[in-house]
């Protein structure tokens, strides 16, 4: 992604609190010399020093089939807001959209046999509610083996993080603090956060 050297974002902690925050990502490789494109909710994990994004999709989806080959891409982005060209001190400005986004490339495994494959739902059970695990463990085994065959469970290790920031860096402090008191002032709570995102760049 094209990343201005004052948005751009290095903090590997940072990226990954991001990632884990906004789970819910965007998983992009090429099907038949196109860009394909699947929103999946992920479970990130480190692992010896290396980065691993887990999810999994429908079987019937055949993007899992032509991923293995290639580099993939995930495209974790959630909070954004329009900045109006009135927050600035001088007229001669233009609307323009502030945003957080990271990039994970990598290369996307199965998970297999059929066992390992429902430990990787356990994983996102524990991560997005736990509290569902007793009624899981109720659930005849038959039940969960037709769900586990349905889906493909993977897991992609990342062999590259791009993180950007657009939080009006590039103006004047006044006028940054100026559209951050007005964004968390916002009822609107994705509108709220970027305000809130803003605090921490000053």
């Amino acid at each position: 992604m094209y990343i201005p050297a004052h948005y751009h974002q290095k903090d590997q902690e940072k990226l990954l609190a991001f990632m884990r925050e906004y789970s819910f990502a965007t998983l992009v490789s090429v099907q038949e010399n196109r860009p394909f494109g699947t929103h999946l909710p992920f479970v990130t994990e480190e692992r010896d020093g290396k980065i691993f994004l887990l999810s999994h999709m429908a079987r019937a989806n055949s993007q899992w089939k032509e991923a293995q080959t290639q580099q993939v891409l995930v495209i974790f982005q959630e909070p954004h807001a329009y900045i109006s060209p009135s927050h600035y001190n001088k007229l001669q400005n233009v609307p323009t959209w502030n945003y957080t986004a990271v990039h994970a490339y990598g290369h996307l495994t199965l998970v297999e046999p059929l066992n390992q494959a429902q430990a990787l739902l356990e994983k996102m059970i524990d991560a997005y509610e736990p509290a569902y695990k007793a009624q899981w463990h109720q659930l005849p085994d038959a039940f969960k083996t037709g769900l586990t065959r349905g889906i493909v469970a993977f897991e992609i290790e990342v062999t590259e993080l791009q993180g950007k920031e657009k939080l009006s860096q590039n103006k004047a402090l006044e006028e940054r603090q100026r559209i951050a008191e007005y964004l968390k002032a916002q009822e609107d709570s994705t509108i709220s956060t970027v305000g809130k995102l803003m605090d921490s760049t000053f």
